[in-house]
């Protein structure tokens, strides 16, 4: 099972490599828009530093991407300004619809519990037969939206690689795929914010 859950994490992240090259292609005809991808650990800083990033706008669509508490969206709600509109997202592919729709400046929040949950529903963590190709198809998906968006947009995401090495086999998985991940979306990204104990540094 863990031999068997390391080669499809290798080859779903060979696939993406390979469809993320496809875009770039496709995308140096799009319209460009200010992206930033802001990476950091838990509790690094890098949400409140995002909502900083988009502080000077009044309308700002706040995609909270992964599974989101009452109590803890109620307080996010709190302490955003009025003219932010917070959105939960019922199902995975709702964040790149959201993207190609949107009509001003979009926060994504985030990108690690966006993908915990698709890497549940595509049957990765039990390794359902095809799930690598589901996923391709979620994170292609998610990769045209960010690419081609229109308007500002900054994505959240975690620094999953400069910890220890994780002991199961899904958690691994998860590591590998997010890893690829961010480094498809920061080639897609005009800024890369990295944060550490609250502090920015501005990656080149």
């Amino acid at each position: 099972m863990r031999t068997q859950l390391r080669r499809l994490a290798r080859l779903a992240a060979t696939r993406l490599d390979a469809g993320a090259r496809a875009l770039r292609r496709f995308a140096r005809g799009a319209a460009a828009a200010e992206r930033t991808l802001v990476i950091g650990g838990v509790r690094s800083g890098k949400s409140r530093h995002a909502e900083r990033l988009l502080s000077r706008h009044h309308q700002v669509t706040y995609l909270a991407a992964g599974h989101q508490d009452p109590a803890r969206l109620a307080a996010l709600r709190s302490r955003l300004p009025a003219g932010w509109l917070v959105r939960e997202l019922g199902d995975t592919s709702d964040l790149a619809a959201a993207l190609h729709t949107a009509t001003g400046p979009v926060l994504i929040e985030c990108l690690g519990t966006w993908l915990g949950r698709v890497l549940d529903e595509v049957g990765a963590r039990r390794a359902a037969e095809g799930w690598e190709y589901r996923l391709d198809e979620r994170l292609l998906e998610f990769l045209q939206a960010w690419s081609q968006t229109r308007h500002p947009a900054v994505a959240v995401t975690n620094d999953v690689g400069s910890g220890m090495e994780p002991e199961s086999a899904t958690a691994r998985l998860f590591r590998d795929v997010l890893g690829t991940l961010n480094t498809q979306v920061s080639a897609h990204a005009d800024a890369v914010h990295l944060m550490v104990a609250g502090r920015v540094l501005e990656l080149g």
